[in-house]
């Protein structure tokens, strides 16, 4: 399939982190959402009940990312994709990326983060 929705640098604030303090002033977290979709349907209908809603995923998005503090991005992550795939049965695979930009780490970095790829069973 080649089809696809995706959300690009999606904000977060959020306390996920294995240091103490993350935990306490949180930071903010981007998220890259792709989403891999049949979009045959809806480029013929031009209507809203054949695709996902920009919106609809966003709010599943960051409902599973606050939902608890994560002490690791990847459990975050793999959080994010479990509710996107049973949040929308039409979702067939989903890739998340999670850039944590104020990661603790002791260098000069333009940006640290994790990607995971998860697609339905069978697939």
């Amino acid at each position: 399939m080649t089809d696809r929705i995706f959300i690009k640098a999606l904000a977060l604030h959020a306390f996920h982190g294995v240091m103490p303090h993350e935990g306490k002033v949180g930071q903010t977290f981007t998220l890259d959402i792709e989403l891999d979709v049949d979009l045959s349907a809806a480029s013929q209908s031009d209507k809203l009940a054949d695709t996902i809603g920009y919106d609809e995923a966003v709010e599943v998005a960051s409902k599973a990312f606050r939902a608890k503090r994560f002490r690791l991005v990847e459990a975050a992550a793999g959080a994010v994709a479990d509710a996107l795939l049973k949040g929308f049965p039409k979702v067939q695979s989903c890739r998340i990326t999670i850039h944590k930009p104020h990661a603790p780490i002791a260098a000069t970095f333009d940006d640290v983060g994790i990607s995971i790829f998860r697609a339905r069973r069978g697939r």
